[in-house]
C-alpha cells in the first residue's frame, strides 16, 4: 500500500460554502484540477478559479431536480480504480476514466431541515443525499489512493500535509479522513432512520448512539476500568461536559458523574424557586442542598446539613462565583474536589486555587438548560432507554390529604424536599427546614429504614426545628414509615400516594396534626 500519493485532481462539492474557495484557491496553486457541482463549481468559478464541472465530465446533464448527477462510472470508477492493480488500470484506459485523488463532500444538511418548524416530509426527503455518501463511501474504501474530507476544519490540515509532503498525503491522514468519512456516513444515515421511526410513530429496531469523543479519561470508576466521555453535540444547555475547567487537574468519570449530579439538582431547585441554590453531591447523592437570598448563605446553609458527608465533595451553585463567595466556599473546616458554577471571576479562582491546589473548577455558562430527550444505561446483556426526566414541583396541583392546611412556608419546603427525593437514590426520604436539606435516606431496600436513616442524618437540625417537612419519593405501603418520620417532629409530609393502605396514612396524619400532602407522581431513582 502506497504511503504518498501525490495530489492531482479534486472534486469538490458541499452545502457547506465556508472555507471552500480558499481551499479551492490553494488546491489550485499546487497545480491540482478541480472537479465539481452544481452551486460550488458556480461559487469557485466566480471567484476566478479553473473548475471543470461533473457534466463536462460525464456528458450528462444534472437531472431530476438534482437527484441523479454524480452517478457515473467516470466519477466512481476514477474514485474506486486501484492505481497498481494492471486490471484496473487497463480498465480505466480503456473507458477514458482519469483518477480522482481528492474529494471534499458534506452532504445535504438533512437534520437541519429535518429540525425545521414547520417543514414538510417531502421538503425532509428532498435532503436525502444519495450521490454525497456513494462517493464519499468509494473513496473512503480506497483510502490507500484517495484522500476524502467531509468537514471544513480538515481544510487546513490537508493544506499543511500538501505543503509539507510535496503536494502529497500520507497514508495516515487519509486512513484517519476515511475513518470520519465512514462515522459521517454512519451518522447521517442513523438521523434518516430516526426521522422515518418518528414519522411512522414506531420505537426504533436497533438503538443508535452517537457522541463526539470530548476526553480520554485517567480512569472509570476504579483504576482498573478504562473510560471515556462522548459529548452530545446535539445539546445546547448548560452541562460539566462542554463546561470549561477554569483551574485544576482533569475531570474523573466519578467527578463527572457527581458534577453532573449537582447541577441537575441546582437546575431543578432553582427552576422551582427561583431562589439562591447550592447543591453538594457525594457519590451520586445529595448530602447537603439549600435554597437562599444570597448565594454565600446557600452554600453555608448547604454545608451544615452534613458537614462529615459533604467533605470532599462536589458543589455546584447556581450564580456566579465572585471573591466573596469563593471565601464562604474556602472558610472553615471544608474541603471539595469540584466546584460547578456559571461563571468564575479571576479572584474567585484565585481565591479557591489557592485554599486547594487541585480543586476543579468548571464553568457552565448560563444557556438555558435543555433536558436530554433520553436515559441510557447499560446492563449485561443490554442495554435500558427511557425518556429524560426533569423533577419537577407543581404544588398548585398536590392533593392535600389530611391534616392541617399547608402554610407558604410548607409548601415551600415540601417543594424542596420533593425535589430532593428524586435526587436521592431509591427508597428514598428527604427532610427539609426552612430550605434547608437537613435530612436524607436514600438506597435503602425498605421506606421504613430510609425514614429512620433520614432522621438519623438529621440528627440535631432536626431536633432543633420547628415545622420540618418530610418526603418521600414513593408511596407509603404502610403508615409505620409516616409514624416514625412524625414521631421524630414532621409536620408536614409529602408524597405520591396511591397506595391500597392511602387511608391507614391519612387516619394517622388527621389524628397527629399532620399535613399530608399527595402528588400523584412517582420518583423512583435507580
Amino acid at each position: 500500500m502506497p504511503t504518498s500519493i501525490p495530489i492531482t485532481r479534486a472534486l469538490l462539492s458541499v452545502s457547506n460554502k465556508d472555507g471552500i474557495v480558499h481551499f479551492a484557491k490553494q488546491l489550485s496553486q499546487y497545480g491540482i484540477e478541480i472537479i465539481s457541482t452544481g452551486g460550488t463549481s458556480k461559487v469557485i468559478s466566480e471567484a476566478g478559479i479553473p473548475v471543470t464541472s461533473v457534466d463536462t465530465l460525464t456528458g450528462y446533464p444534472e437531472m431530476l431536480d438534482g437527484r441523479v448527477k454524480t452517478l457515473h462510472p467516470v466519477i466512481h470508477g476514477g474514485l474506486l480504480g486501484i492505481r497498481d492493480e494492471p486490471s484496473h488500470v487497463a480498465a480505466m484506459e480503456e473507458h477514458a476514466i482519469a483518477p480522482i485523488d481528492l474529494i471534499c463532500i458534506d452532504l445535504y444538511p438533512f437534520e437541519e431541515t429535518a429540525e425545521k418548524y414547520g417543514v414538510t416530509s417531502q421538503e425532509v426527503i428532498e435532503q436525502i443525499d444519495i450521490g454525497g455518501p456513494a462517493m464519499i463511501r468509494s473513496a473512503s474504501k480506497n483510502h490507500a489512493f484517495v484522500t476524502v474530507l467531509t468537514n471544513p476544519d480538515q481544510y487546513e490540515e490537508v493544506l499543511t500535509e500538501l505543503e509539507n509532503n510535496e503536494g502529497c498525503t500520507t497514508l495516515n491522514l487519509r486512513r484517519q479522513f476515511a475513518r470520519d468519512a465512514f462515522v459521517k456516513t454512519a451518522d447521517y444515515d442513523a438521523a434518516i432512520s430516526k426521522w422515518m421511526d418518528e414519522e411512522l410513530e414506531s420505537t426504533p429496531t436497533r438503538l443508535r448512539i452517537s457522541g463526539t469523543l470530548q476526553e480520554s479519561l485517567r480512569y472509570g470508576e476504579n483504576p482498573d476500568q478504562k473510560a471515556s466521555v462522548y459529548r452530545d453535540e446535539k445539546h445546547r444547555g448548560q452541562s460539566v461536559v462542554t463546561g470549561k475547567v477554569v483551574a485544576g487537574k482533569p475531570l474523573s468519570y466519578n467527578n463527572l458523574m457527581d458534577a453532573a449530579a449537582a447541577l441537575k439538582l441546582v437546575q431543578d431547585l432553582q427552576t422551582a424557586t427561583q431562589g439562591f441554590v447550592a447543591t453538594i453531591i457525594k457519590h451520586a447523592n445529595p448530602c447537603g442542598a439549600a435554597v437562599a437570598d444570597s448565594l454565600s448563605s446557600a452554600i453555608d446553609k448547604a454545608w451544615e446539613c452534613d458537614p462529615l458527608a459533604a467533605f470532599g465533595g462536589i458543589v455546584a451553585l447556581s450564580a456566579d462565583i465572585d471573591e466573596q463567595v469563593a471565601t464562604t466556599i474556602t472558610t472553615g473546616e471544608k474541603f471539595v474536589e469540584v466546584v460547578v458554577a456559571p461563571s468564575f471571576s479571576d479572584a474567585a479562582i484565585a481565591v479557591l486555587s489557592g485554599r486547594w491546589k487541585n480543586v476543579r473548577l468548571i464553568a457552565v455558562g448560563t444557556q438555558q438548560r435543555e433536558e436530554s430527550c433520553q436515559q441510557i444505561k447499560s446492563i449485561e446483556g443490554g442495554i435500558l432507554i427511557q425518556d429524560g426526566f426533569q423533577v419537577i414541583a407543581e404544588p398548585d396541583s398536590w392533593q392535600h390529604g389530611a391534616g392541617p392546611k399547608p402554610s407558604l412556608a410548607q409548601l415551600r419546603d415540601a417543594t424542596i424536599a420533593w425535589i430532593a427525593c428524586g435526587h436521592l437514590t431509591s427508597n428514598a426520604i428527604s427532610i427539609v427546614e426552612n430550605g434547608v436539606l437537613i435530612g436524607g435516606g436514600m438506597g435503602q431496600v425498605d421506606r421504613v429504614s430510609a425514614a429512620r436513616l433520614a432522621i438519623q442524618r438529621a440528627g440535631v437540625a432536626l431536633e432543633k426545628a420547628t415545622a420540618p417537612v418530610a418526603g418521600s419519593d414513593a408511596f407509603f405501603p404502610f403508615a409505620d414509615g409516616p409514624e416514625l418520620l412524625i414521631d421524630s417532629g414532621i409536620t408536614c409530609l409529602v408524597q405520591p400516594g396511591g397506595s391500597v393502605r392511602d387511608q391507614d396514612t391519612i387516619d394517622l396524619c388527621n389524628a397527629k396534626n399532620v399535613t399530608l400532602l399527595h402528588t400523584g407522581k412517582r420518583l423512583f431513582r435507580h
